[in-house]
C-alpha cells in the first residue's frame, strides 16, 4: 500500500468516525464529500498519465522516430525473418527443379520483395529517406 492509499484509507476512516458521531442526517454530505476528494485523486492520476503519454509523444516526435507500435516488436520483426527463410528452401527446391536458373531467380526475387515490403511496412521512409554523406556535411557549415 503506497502513501495515497494509506492517506485515502484514513480519510474513509475519519469519515466513517464523523458520521458515528454527527448521526445519519449529516451521511449523504459526508459521503459526498469523501467521493469528491475520490474523484480529485482519480483526475489527478489522470492528468500524471495523460501529461507523461504527451510527454512521451513529444519525445518521439522531437526525436524524428515513429510512435511504437504494439504490433511492431522485435519478436515479430525476428519470427518473420526465421520464417522467411524457412520458406524459402522449399521455394528454391520448387523454383530451381521447374524453371532452372531463372525459376531460381524468380522464386529470390519473391522473397526479397516480401522482406522489403515487411521492412517498409514496420519502417516507414526506409527507403526514401535521403541518408548524408560526408560531402553534404561540408555544405551544411
Amino acid at each position: 500500500m503506497d502513501a495515497r492509499d494509506a492517506d485515502l484509507k484514513k480519510e474513509l476512516d475519519a469519515t466513517l468516525q464523523t458520521r458515528r458521531e454527527l448521526g445519519e442526517e449529516y451521511e449523504s454530505a459526508l459521503v459526498e464529500s469523501f467521493l469528491e476528494k475520490v474523484d480529485q485523486r482519480i483526475d489527478g492520476a489522470i492528468d500524471r498519465r495523460v501529461r507523461r503519454q504527451l510527454a512521451e509523444q513529444r519525445m518521439v516526435v522531437a526525436r524524428g522516430a515513429r510512435s511504437p507500435r504494439a504490433t511492431d516488436s522485435w519478436g515479430e520483426r525476428f519470427g518473420f525473418g526465421i520464417v522467411s527463410l524457412v520458406v524459402a528452401i522449399p521455394l528454391s527446391a520448387i523454383g530451381g527443379s521447374f524453371g532452372g536458373m531463372s525459376g531460381l531467380v524468380v522464386a529470390w526475387f519473391g522473397i526479397v520483395g516480401v522482406n522489403a515490403v515487411q521492412a517498409a511496412r514496420t519502417n516507414p521512409g526506409l527507403f526514401t529517406r535521403h541518408r548524408k554523406s560526408p560531402q553534404d556535411a561540408e555544405w551544411e557549415d
